[in-house]
């Protein structure tokens, strides 16, 4: 097969490395791929966004199957781009992807088919935003959640304790803060629990869940400070036992399904579930139709198996018939920042180490990397995942964070405390 992953990401770094590894893929491109994604593929100058010209790229080059990483052209149609010239891909169409592309069409969907997740309500202008946050604290809310309804570069969300807090973050959205994503704004009771992150695969007939994994979305330990794009995650995530297992299948999973079905949705890609548990019931905090980024790269070490052929298999509706399969060994993910994420940062650092890194048994997984003047500089907010297994949580820790003390860049910053929830369970 030949093989194109669309996309520039850690995600799609680990995509990749996956990728390479199936026997059944000669050539493999990334489009626009980075410094690191270049080490297994070959990339291609073309920008997520360039829809027509990657299905161009897809048929000069007798592409065989197609893998979305991003959720922005998924919500684009890329899809439907792809199908249009009878293109494999990996991926929902527009339609489906409104899942993740409107909070408001998600928590419809949610409601519509059973699957548990918080109450919560529209607003269309600022005046019914507040009157909606007054009536909540009033009632004894002790927070809730504030979400710009369209895509906001994971920005666009706020767990608000005050409702004044509550109130500037709705005017924000309104005002124009998160462009047309902010037209619309959903709020939200305040789950509590644990969070953990769940990858199904669908083709529209059958759903497979994939191993569990857990994100660590603040930038300081102890979840203190500002929201990330996710600073580090492990898999499996222990507070996914047998139990909540089952409740997700039969609660969520196999009610997501139906929905596809009874709404006709064009869905053959990943969903991307996101929990929170408390009391081992699970509750979806939201939907994503891709991958998400930084757990991939955890569930991608821990993969055993052709994931080409996986992943054909779903796009082309056979999932049934894939294999898939895990390693016993946990893995861990501890994601490398630059100074001043996820607020302003510095790029084009040079990075040493990665063979350093290597030599340990970690994998360095590039999510914001270039090259310049022949060295790999820093591109981006969050730069590298350095990614390892062990033979248990506490052993898979030590070896990640083995691998990230060979890695060095003026500012570079990591969390030191990824997997500890899952050492004290």
């Amino acid at each position: 097969m030949n093989v194109l992953v669309i996309g520039s990401g850690g995600r799609e770094h680990a995509l990749a490395w996956a990728l390479k590894a199936s026997p059944a893929v000669e050539k493999l491109y990334c489009a626009p791929g980075n410094a690191g994604i270049a080490q297994v593929a070959e990339c291609v100058p073309i920008a997520v966004s360039e829809l027509e010209k990657l299905a161009d790229f897809a048929q000069a080059q007798k592409i065989d199957l197609t893998v979305v990483g991003p959720e922005a052209p998924l919500c684009a149609g890329v899809v439907d781009v792809f199908r249009a010239r009878n293109l494999t891909v990996f991926g929902p169409d527009k339609q489906a992807a409104m899942l993740e592309g409107s909070k408001d069409f998600a928590k419809e969907f949610m409601i519509k088919y059973g699957i548990p997740t918080a109450k919560g309500c529209a607003c269309t202008d600022a005046a019914s935003a507040r009157e909606y946050i007054r009536q909540e604290f009033a009632a004894g809310a002790r927070g809730i959640v504030v979400k710009a309804d369209g895509l906001a570069a994971g920005k666009g969300v706020l767990v608000a304790l005050s409702e004044e807090e509550a109130v500037a973050f709705s005017d924000q959205c309104f005002d124009g803060e998160f462009g047309s994503a902010g037209a619309k704004v959903v709020i939200e009771e305040m789950l509590t629990g644990e969070e953990a992150s769940i990858f199904a695969l669908c083709d529209g007939k059958t759903i497979v869940s994939l191993a569990p994994s857990q994100d660590h979305k603040r930038i300081f330990d102890n979840d203190m400070g500002p929201n990330t794009g996710g600073m580090g995650a492990y898999s499996p995530a222990p507070v996914v036992n047998d139990l909540v297992a089952q409740r997700i299948e039969e609660k969520i999973l196999k009610p997501f399904l139906k929905g596809v079905q009874e709404e006709n949705l064009h869905f053959r890609g990943v969903i991307f579930v996101g929990l929170m548990i408390e009391n081992d019931e699970p509750k979806v905090l939201e939907f994503n139709v891709r991958f998400g980024d930084p757990e991939t790269q955890p569930v991608m070490r821990r993969f055993e198996g052709d994931l080409a052929d996986v992943l054909y298999k779903t796009a082309t509706a056979d999932l049934v018939n894939a294999r898939i399969a895990w390693k016993k060994e946990p893995a861990v993910s501890v994601v490398i920042a630059s100074a001043g994420y996820p607020g302003k940062y510095a790029k084009g650092k040079v990075i040493k180490g990665f063979e350093e890194a290597a030599a340990t048994g970690a994998v360095v997984f590039h999510a914001g990397t270039a090259f310049k003047d022949g060295e790999i500089v820093s591109d981006g907010g969050r730069v590298l995942g350095v990614s390892a297994l062990g033979n248990d949580i506490a052993e898979a820790i030590a070896n990640a964070y083995r691998g990230v003390e060979k890695i060095s860049f003026e500012g570079a910053y990591c969390r030191k405390d990824i997997g500890a929830k899952a050492l004290k369970r």
